[in-house]
């Protein structure tokens, strides 16, 4: 939805800065990384999401002349700098993590190595699409967790923060573990299934819900779930769904009910044992009704005879978390020869204070497969190195302060982050949704439940390597010997 995006997507000081860069003859090599702060919802993990999106958007980022006309028109530009944009392309090189996969704080999910102008003015551009996407597929993969896995659908295209924003959120929303969408132009854009049942309007269009009920399953036997709470869920609605599929089951076909109001939990007990009782344990029921996953969780726990959730407020727009805390900051600058100059952004608070150098994210896993840890090292190109399996190392807390603690890596640790453009070009064709939404599902599974639980979850540890403490380190040593 985003392909094709102007590269005026960006904040005002980007340009300004890049004016500044330009004018200066600063346009060296750098590296940016893009991390994030806490998790939202108070949770324990969160999942990575919004990669494809953001590689289409830079292989087609530029300028166009009606971009450069109104730069022109703020008189703040200068003319030889405009001419400069006007062939300006994304040329450099990205790394990422692979989307789908559960990620924590502090580490760099995405770097980017280009020279300084273009690494600046396309921040917002994966801060956007990053935080947005992220937030709504780890909001979808809670959902999913507190239905004990079970079947959600995303209902929340009318709830959503514009066509944009509607559209991102359905993609993501998959992504994190919704079986399928009511955005009908999200199913054609992405291929996810598009599900649906009907409204109230429909009903009450009719002279009575029995019409409404037999007029529906006449026209879609093989999809028929009636909305049973217009009038009265349990005096008339699931009486009228009864009999009208008494009709369908006589034609060999099933059928399902939908709650959209009321207690959720005795109405659903009530419905399940009236369909029963008529002989219809086939018969599904699906509840909506401005449900997250903490309602669903107690639905669930209670024993709530639900089959499937519809979702749509709280999944699209994110519910109690406004906004992913996704930032994106320099960690390095490029010098004669090629090498690059570690930096960090030094800080009274300590939560603000960067990590320099440029970094790998290395995933170490016990022997059952499941993860224990993620460490961060400083990455060198001419001389990589792997964490060695049976030897013992000390991995240091990123604030750089006491905490610590000794692990023999006796399973395995792998690296996290990989290439996915060199040069501006896509070094491999981006994989389906649907094998994204699987990759989510798989990493939860090698997750102890304590970093999953919806209260309290336990805190992952995210550590560095003994070299990247001590150039942190020095380096603050070195900022506060210059204050």
């Amino acid at each position: 939805m985003n392909a094709g995006l102007s590269a005026l997507f960006t904040d005002f000081y980007s340009l300004t800065m890049a004016q500044g860069y330009w004018k200066n003859r600063m346009n060296h090599r750098a590296v940016f990384e893009m991390f994030f702060r806490r998790h939202p919802f108070n949770g324990g993990f969160s999942i990575f999401a919004g990669l494809e999106t953001l590689i289409e958007c830079l292989k087609t980022f530029s300028f166009s002349q009606e971009d450069l006309a109104y730069l022109d028109s703020l008189h703040i530009f200068e003319e030889p700098f405009l001419d400069y944009l006007s062939t300006l392309r994304f040329s450099g090189s990205l790394w990422s993590v692979d989307e789908g996969t559960i990620v924590f704080p502090q580490e760099p999910l995405i770097r980017v190595e280009s020279n300084l102008i273009e690494a600046q003015i396309v921040e917002g551009i994966i801060l956007n699409i990053i935080n947005f996407q992220s937030l709504i597929a780890t909001k979808t993969a809670r959902v999913w967790l507190a239905s004990n896995k079970g079947s959600i659908m995303e209902f929340g295209l009318r709830r959503a923060q514009g066509i944009n924003g509607a559209m991102a959120a359905s993609r993501a929303a998959f992504i994190g573990g919704a079986g399928g969408t009511s955005n009908v132009l999200a199913g054609k854009t992405y291929g996810i299934p598009v599900l649906g049942t009907m409204a109230h309007a429909w009903i009450m269009a009719f002279p009575s819900e029995e019409e409404a009920f037999r007029a529906y399953a006449s026209l879609y036997p093989d999809r028929t779930v009636f909305l049973i709470d217009t009038y009265d869920t349990l005096k008339s609605g699931i009486r009228t769904a009864i009999k009208v599929g008494k009709e369908l089951a006589a034609a060999g076909k099933t059928f399902g009910v939908r709650l959209d109001s009321g207690d959720m939990h005795y109405l659903s007990v009530e419905v399940r044992k009236l369909l029963d009782a008529a002989g219809f344990p086939q018969a599904t029921i699906t509840a909506s009704n401005d449900l997250d996953e903490s309602i669903i969780e107690t639905l669930t726990k209670a024993g709530a005879p639900i089959n499937t959730w519809g979702v749509g407020t709280q999944m699209v727009t994110g519910g109690t978390d406004a906004a992913f805390t996704g930032v994106y900051k320099i960690a390095a600058k490029g010098q004669e020869g090629g090498s690059f100059i570690p930096t960090m952004k030094f800080s009274d608070n300590p939560e603000k204070t960067t990590t320099p150098g440029v970094k790998q994210i290395w995933r170490i896993k016990d022997k059952e497969g499941l993860a224990v840890a993620d460490v961060l090292s400083l990455e060198d190109p001419e001389h990589p190195h792997a964490l060695e399996n049976g030897r013992r190392y000390t991995f240091w807390h990123p604030r750089a302060d006491y905490r610590h603690f000794y692990h023999i890596v006796e399973g395995s640790a792998s690296t996290l982050l990989k290439q996915r453009l060199r040069g501006g070009a896509v070094l491999e064709p981006s994989p389906s949704l649907v094998s994204i939404q699987r990759h989510v599902q798989e990493e939860l599974e090698s997750f102890d439940q304590s970093y999953k639980r919806m209260l309290n979850p336990h805190i992952y540890k995210v550590s560095v390597t003994e070299e990247l403490r001590r150039l942190k380190l020095e380096l603050i040593k070195t900022c506060l010997g210059e204050l």
